[in-house]
């Protein structure tokens, strides 16, 4: 290997760590965003379950068909919602998840809602999937997946609406979770933050109950699927700029050793043209 290569090399590599830190550098940036509108939303969502916790005992199952499951004895299929990334480059963020996904379901009696490009692996495990909601902005899907997602279930097509997805859980920890929107189980902690048992507080629900209680339920469903996806947004950019972080330092680590097989080629050279001279001269003044 001779010099030049060598300096073809590291200008190479050079200009893709320039592009790894800039990946890196906007993935620090959109994860920072996302954690914000995840804590910039929590307090309405929490606030809905409070108020769900707080009159769930009293709560007639009649008064909306989301609290209960169908009654016949009909088998029915779950709904499976997968939200993966519509981009690579993010290290172990989707195949995580889609490992959780084949340990986790029985294929034969699921169908699947996707949202994300990469979720279209499913189809190599023989997956149905019966609708793919992935774009651009995955979140500005929402309020259309859960109305596809309530009809189907009101319909009693389903007997089960769960959403697979990764939990952001630190700047370089995601881990994939399930979790059950329908039917919904108030017997249930919360998924993402344990819940110190509040007091039971009397309501005076207007103008009745039923259409009160559907109303926030719904709302409690569809904010639940929302924040899931800003929960996996953040984690997909974060593990992203893990990945670029890693890769740039690999690209630095690479950098250091051409320039040292550099360096020393040309030590080499400069040796070798010093003995060269060296020998002429002595071999001139012999003669």
């Amino acid at each position: 290997m001779n010099i030049r290569i060598i300096r073809k090399k590291i200008k190479s590599v050079t200009n893709v760590k320039k592009i790894t830190k800039a990946m890196q550098m906007v993935s620090a940036i959109k994860m920072k965003k996302a954690q914000q509108v995840a804590v910039d939303g929590r307090p309405y969502q929490d606030e809905i379950e409070k108020i769900i916790r707080a009159v769930s005992p009293k709560i007639d199952s009649s008064l909306s068909p989301l609290i209960t499951q169908p009654e016949d004895k009909i088998e029915r299929k779950n709904l499976s919602i997968v939200l993966a990334s519509n981009k690579g480059l993010c290290g172990s963020f989707n195949f995580n998840l889609l490992r959780f996904i084949v340990k986790n379901v029985d294929f034969k009696n699921t169908d699947f809602i996707i949202v994300g490009k990469k979720a279209n692996l499913l189809s190599k495990f023989s997956a149905h999937i019966m609708a793919d909601y992935s774009s651009n902005i995955p979140i500005n899907n929402v309020s259309a997946l859960f109305e596809f997602s309530l009809k189907k279930y009101l319909d009693k097509t389903y007997k089960k609406v769960e959403l697979y997805h990764n939990q952001f859980v630190s700047a370089i920890q995601s881990n994939p979770v399930v979790t059950t929107l329908l039917p919904i189980n108030f017997t249930q902690k919360n998924e993402t933050e344990n819940i110190v048992e509040q007091k039971a507080f009397d309501y005076l629900i207007e103008p009745n109950p039923k259409k009160i209680i559907d109303s926030l339920l719904r709302s409690f469903v569809e904010e639940k699927l929302r924040f899931a996806f800003i929960q996996s947004e953040a984690g997909e950019h974060s593990l992203r700029m893990m990945a670029m972080k890693n890769a740039t330092d690999n690209a630095t680590d690479v950098i250091d050793n051409l320039t040292m097989a550099r360096n020393k080629i040309r030590q080499e050279k400069i040796t070798s043209e010093l003995l060269d001279m060296v020998t002429a001269k002595e071999s001139v003044e012999s003669n």
